[in-house]
């Protein structure tokens, strides 16, 4: 067969891996110089703690099997079946934990609830003050800033793959695409990996009742640490965000212990993670209303050094970066991807939401399954 793909974000790069992995020749077409948004502006991590049980946990767990085994080809990757932390501080959040250990799936989860000594035995670099931390084994992380750039390096090894960047797309038909060279690339199927980019054509193709938004986050990179943070960390703030964690335990905490001002107005959670570097990613906000801001704001800065400094128990390095990222997200919670045939042989496949990075590899994979590549 031959696949064309449109975008060169880790959705659709993973599109292409896999159907090159099936014997395919496949033409991959991305308007920039390379990928630009949310695949480069996120945490790298692989987060199968949060999930939501059922298709969202098992995609997860599938993209984290998938992601150690490319890894192993592509050490670009930079994986690491590194775990995550989220320390807690009374027992309101601990009774939090504790349900998620009551969970029928937390075993695949790989769930634990650890003293305050246990969790830094596992992470010396957590110095700060707090009880008990819940552990999730599963979790791991990429290097986001490079993951695609070496998967594509791995890709052009194949003489069944072309790389076709500076091209937008500017018009869709049946079994193909033409981009604004003027140049028409036919192909068995074209899949639109398009991100966060909603408007134009694509609103065009999907129709206005498209059921994926834009989402902002704010996000900031540190210099080194000047040691290991051997695992990701979260804060007790994620138990609200992420849909594993619901609870008559969460509805205490949030009735009883309501978020920070600054935390409620920007519906954050702190989640932290070391680059290959050493330093550390930290993030972040969420923003649903459009027009969104062009500048960043501090405050949230403030409340995220706050809190990832009194885990660690000392002063952050210095901020090295600070930059906004646009994500696209599903609204009908019930998927974890949207896919749309949108003319013959044309599919949309768009709206991850925050599970972009963590579960490309099997969203692509079920794409290539369902459609008989």
């Amino acid at each position: 067969m031959r696949v064309i793909i449109v975008g060169a974000g880790v959705v659709g790069t993973l599109h292409a891996w896999h159907a090159v992995e099936r014997g395919h020749e496949v033409v991959q077409i991305e308007r920039e110089a390379e990928a630009r948004g949310a695949s480069l502006r996120n945490f790298g991590q692989i987060w199968v703690s949060g999930r939501a049980g059922g298709e969202e946990l098992e995609t997860a767990l599938r993209a984290r099997m998938l992601w150690e085994e490319i890894g192993a080809r592509v050490p670009g990757l930079g994986f690491r079946g590194c775990g995550s932390l989220t320390p807690v501080r009374d027992q309101r959040e601990i009774a939090v934990a504790e349900a998620a250990l009551a969970r029928d799936d937390a075993a695949a989860r790989g769930y634990k609830l650890l003293t305050a000594g246990e969790a830094r035995a596992v992470n010396p670099a957590l110095r700060g003050a707090f009880d008990a931390a819940l552990y999730c084994e599963r979790d791991a992380a990429v290097e986001p800033r490079t993951a695609q750039l070496a998967l594509r390096e791995e890709l052009s090894r194949s003489p069944h793959y072309t790389f076709l960047p500076g091209r937008e797309v500017r018009d869709v038909g049946e079994h193909a695409v033409r981009d604004d060279h003027g140049d028409v690339h036919t192909g068995d199927v074209v899949v639109l990996c398009t991100g966060a980019w909603l408007g134009g054509l694509v609103r065009e193709l999907a129709g206005p009742e498209l059921p994926v938004r834009r989402v902002r986050l704010q996000m900031m990179q540190t210099d080194p640490l000047g040691e290991p943070l051997t695992t990701s960390v979260a804060d007790a703030d994620s138990f609200r965000y992420y849909p594993a964690y619901r609870s008559p335990a969460l509805d205490e905490l949030d009735a009883h212990q309501p978020q920070a001002a600054t935390a409620a107005e920007h519906r954050m959670q702190l989640l932290m993670v070391q680059r290959a570097d050493g330093g550390l990613t930290i993030g972040d906000t969420h923003e649903y209303e459009h027009p969104f801001a062009f500048d960043t704001l501090e405050d949230p800065y403030d409340h995220l050094t706050e809190v990832a400094e009194s885990f660690l128990g000392r002063p952050l390095p210095k901020i090295r970066r600070r930059w906004a990222g646009v994500y696209a997200q599903c609204t009908d919670t019930s998927r974890v991807v949207h896919r749309q045939q949108v003319r013959n042989g044309v599919w949309l496949v768009t709206g991850p939401g925050g599970r972009g990075m963590t579960c490309s590899p099997a969203i692509a994979e079920t794409t290539a399954d369902e459609l008989g590549w």
